[in-house]
């Protein structure tokens, strides 16, 4: 049986230098995309502990759904704000885990790396060239679409495009917990402090492996009915777990459920809720 910790794996998700740029399978086919919009296969870089005895590290599993985008790559022009996300793993006997991820972007060091996304934008460039270039110069070949005298193709390449001698590039990488409890809030705070510790111009107080090793074996899941405060790399972490004759734990804001629907959608998905209708949530 679980000896009740707070967490059970720490996870590094992200792009595998040694690979190189892999197209992502599960995204479908985006090669007409330029090569900063196209989706590439993220990896599990590492994981600690490497296996623990009652939550078995499903590694296909946590590597998909940490990134289900699979790696995004960026430049200086573009916005990089790290972005949140929880998911739920459901295993046959009905059992679950928790994951929350933080997804963040770092830059690119490895030249390789700079040189294949480069020469993707070469390969691109021209066949969009030959594609989409009128055959001759003439005004009444032209198409409504502006293809005239390579209109087309210098908008392209200027557009969301990679100059190796001029831009940086930069890809998302992703820290993870797993969890046997959704603390949501908490796991988000402890990632927040984790990653600002990482870009801060000052070390934390501690080696991030000690805050790491503190929060995968040395702080306990709380009690049913009892709050548990424990130390983050900055400052403290509180989580809550409700009693049996309480509510099952809910630890997600209900105000994200309005922004993103509306108040008239959520009225409505209430009411077919009360009325049993199947319900089908469609996003990307």
């Amino acid at each position: 049986s679980a000896p009740g910790r707070f967490a059970d794996y720490f996870v590094i998700c992200g792009l595998d230098t040694e690979t190189g740029l892999e197209p992502d399978e599960l995204s479908g086919e985006n090669f007409e995309q330029t090569p900063l919009r196209r989706t590439f296969k993220s990896k599990v870089l590492a994981r600690y502990p490497e296996n623990v005895e009652w939550n078995p590290f499903d590694q296909d599993a946590v590597g998909m759904l940490c990134m289900p985008k699979g790696l995004a790559f960026k430049t200086q022009e573009d916005c990089r704000e790290p972005q949140f996300h929880s998911f739920i793993i459901t295993r046959e006997d009905g059992s679950r885990t928790f994951g929350f991820s933080l997804t963040f972007f770092e830059e690119v060091t490895s030249k390789q790396i700079c040189s294949a996304m480069q020469t993707l934008y070469h390969m691109h460039n021209a066949e969009y060239d030959i594609l989409h270039t009128a055959p001759s110069n003439d005004k009444e070949s032209c198409s409504s679409t502006g293809d005239c005298n390579g209109t087309s193709v210098s908008k392209l390449q200027r557009f969301n495009s990679y100059d190796i001698s001029r831009d940086t590039l930069y890809v998302s990488k992703c820290i993870c917990l797993i969890t046997p409890m959704s603390f949501m809030k908490a796991c988000k705070k402890v990632l927040e402090q984790l990653h600002q510790a990482v870009t801060s111009p000052q070390p934390p107080p501690l080696p991030l492996e000690s805050y790491i090793y503190n929060i995968l074996y040395e702080v306990p899941l709380p009690p049913a009915g009892r709050s548990l405060k424990f130390s983050g790399v900055y400052g403290p972490i509180i989580c809550q777990r409700p009693s049996t004759s309480e509510l099952p734990l809910f630890d997600f804001p209900v105000k994200e459920v309005f922004e993103l629907l509306g108040v008239e959608n959520v009225v409505q998905l209430f009411t077919c809720a009360l009325l049993e209708f199947q319900i089908l949530l469609y996003s990307q």
